[in-house]
């Protein structure tokens, strides 16, 4: 508690410190602005000084006007209302000038005025500006070098996040991983005993939306011990090594309220594999090695565990993911059946449904979900429902707020041609038509073209079965399905358009991975190729491999474009059919779909 609350004390006192720093430094500029355009309108010389004197021996000035501390006087001429400026080179000089003429029978009525006191007390801080900023921007570096206290304290007495284990749904796996830390830190004498040796730290690996930060989170509201959790850009500065300085601040508080939890989140920002590139490259390298140095330093009695989360492992430096540093590679993988069912039931709480809504139902149609995923699903369900004036969540809510996040919003209001609804119907019913005869893809759940997102279309297909292996067979029946819309156009119409462009880019991605990742050509063989990783594998292979690649994708991709319009030109019957239909109701459910197909 007592650390939770200097927490809180040292964030208040940066805060102030730096609102403080800006307003001095808003105030400069403006008085430095101010203070120019005063001195710009008094020098604004109307008369020289030479004028001026000519002007005395002739009798013709009438009043000198000097305000203290000035070198501007000015000046009254007989017989003229408005006064000049004039800029006098030595102020003593004219004094005395002034005075003889005066003794020599020439009246001069001469009057000094003291200065605006707001004038005098901004000179005064303009002439200690350069000091001033000075002084502010060097409080400001060391301020920011001392920010590596920043990072967030949960301790045991007050927590800041409610998050528990049971919060945490479809990672029951990694959840038992996170359990057994939380263990050996409140209890690691019975560890100890045994001769294991506390882990120095946990990567947890996945896609975005898995959960990582969310078991980080549920730690933070088990453990009995304190956990301090930082963002891997917290580290990042423009000043060259604030960033490693960071890294030791944080293990030196670690050390401190030790035993304890370090949480790093989004790791990838500081520990990717370093380079002999200079600049910003260099101080990564810095803040990276301090970090592979602070772990290695811990003590056999300092039970402190390193828990870290990111969603690019293969871009960490090898030395960060050796043991003694990442013991322990927990990869959090896609939910499950039974997983996604929990989630929603977990994200469901407080949420009022509909009696025939059936949550098991949603998650055999979400397969390959995210946590996050499902938890936006169920939000926006609640949000069009509160937009509908419902008293309950709908089935019809879910299904359109599915359709929202996974396609875009409905666009009933966009201006479309007769022309284009009509190429639109022919592409998507190519899509089903061709579909409904591939054994892999013919699960249709939805078809439209009612405009969502940047789409005039789409044809949904059923995600109700967990895969974690994908064939040669089904990638490639994808392809051809991929080709449905833009081969139903060439055949239905007698031309092309750009509606297959995202098409295009999915077929030949696939045709890609098949052919450099998954070794699914005979041509090629099985070769796994990744150029991001070993930009000179190509070279290794031969100058001509390059060629044999792009030739092999070109074939997977045409073989696929020739047998969707194989297909259709077989079942154009059932292609008319479809777009007819389509351009009647604009949206023609699963049910419908078979009802049409099997009357074909």
């Amino acid at each position: 508690m007592e650390s939770k609350n200097n927490d809180n004390k040292n964030n208040k006192k940066q805060n102030i410190t730096i609102i403080i720093s800006v307003i001095l430094i808003v105030i400069a500029i403006v008085g430095t602005i101010l203070f120019m355009k005063y001195n710009k309108k008094d020098e604004n010389k109307d008369f020289s000084y030479s004028q001026l004197l000519t002007s005395i021996d002739e009798g013709l000035v009438e009043e000198v006007e000097m305000v203290e501390g000035s070198n501007t006087a000015k000046v009254k001429l007989v017989n003229e209302e408005e006064k000049k400026n004039v800029l006098i080179p030595s102020i003593d000089s004219f004094m005395e000038l002034v005075q003889n003429k005066s003794e020599n029978g020439i009246k001069i009525n001469f009057n000094q005025k003291e200065r605006n006191i707001f004038v005098n007390i901004l000179r005064t801080l303009l002439s200690f500006l350069p000091t001033i900023i000075l002084v502010v921007l060097v409080f400001m570096i060391f301020k920011m070098q001392g920010l590596g206290e920043k990072g967030k304290v949960y301790d045991s007495e007050t927590q800041r996040t409610k998050t528990k284990f049971e919060d945490v749904a479809g990672l029951d796996e990694e959840k038992q991983e996170m359990i057994e830390i939380v263990d050996f830190l409140k209890h690691p004498k019975k560890f100890q005993e045994m001769g294991a040796k506390v882990p120095r730290g946990v990567l947890l690996c996945g896609n975005p939306g898995t959960g990582k930060t969310l078991i980080a989170k549920a730690i933070a509201g088990e453990a009995d011990v304190p956990f301090i959790s930082m963002s891997g850009s917290e580290f990042i500065e423009m000043f060259a090594g604030l960033g490693a300085s960071r890294v030791r601040k944080l293990f030196e508080k670690a050390r401190k309220v030790a035993p304890c939890i370090v949480f790093i989140d989004e790791i990838d920002a500081i520990g990717s594999r370093r380079t002999s590139s200079s600049g910003a490259e260099t101080e990564n390298n810095q803040t990276l090695n301090q970090l592979l140095v602070e772990m290695d330093g811990f003590d056999t009695e300092e039970t402190i565990i390193v828990l870290a989360a990111t969603n690019r492992p293969e871009m960490l430096d090898k030395a960060l993911l050796r043991p003694g540093r990442f013991d322990r590679q927990i990869t959090v993988a896609l939910p499950d059946l039974n997983g996604r069912e929990a989630i929603l039931n977990i994200h469901a709480k407080g949420k009022q449904f509909a009696e025939d809504v059936n949550l098991r139902s949603i998650a055999e149609d979400t397969a390959g979900f995210t946590g996050a995923e499902l938890a936006n699903i169920l939000n926006e369900a609640a949000i069009l429902a509160t937009i509908r004036e419902r008293t309950s969540i709908t089935n019809k809510d879910i299904e359109d707020a599915l359709k929202k996040v996974t396609v875009g919003i409905e666009k009933h209001n966009r201006v479309v041609s007769e022309k284009d609804k009509k190429r639109t119907a022919v592409h998507e019913a190519g899509h089903a038509v061709v579909s409904h005869f591939l054994e892999t893809q013919k699960d249709i759940k939805e078809i439209s073209i009612i405009p969502r997102g940047i789409a005039g279309g789409y044809t949904m297909y059923k995600s109700s079965e967990d895969k974690c292996y994908i064939s040669k067979n089904e990638m490639e029946e994808k392809l051809i399905a991929l080709f449905g819309g833009r081969a139903a156009e060439k055949l239905a119409l007698g031309d092309i358009s750009t509606g297959a462009s995202n098409d295009l880019e999915v077929a030949n991605d696939i045709a890609k991975n098949m052919v450099t990742v998954y070794g699914m050509s005979d041509t090629v063989g099985q070769i796994h190729i990744n150029l991001e990783k070993d930009p000179y594998q190509l070279e290794l292979l031969g100058d001509k491999y390059g060629d044999i690649i792009g030739n092999e994708i070109k074939s997977l991709v045409d073989n696929a474009y020739f047998k969707a319009q194989t297909i259709l030109a077989n079942h154009m019957d059932a292609l008319e059919v479809v777009s007819n239909e389509l351009l009647e109701n604009e949206v023609i459910a699963a049910d419908r779909f078979e009802e049409i197909m099997a009357n074909m």
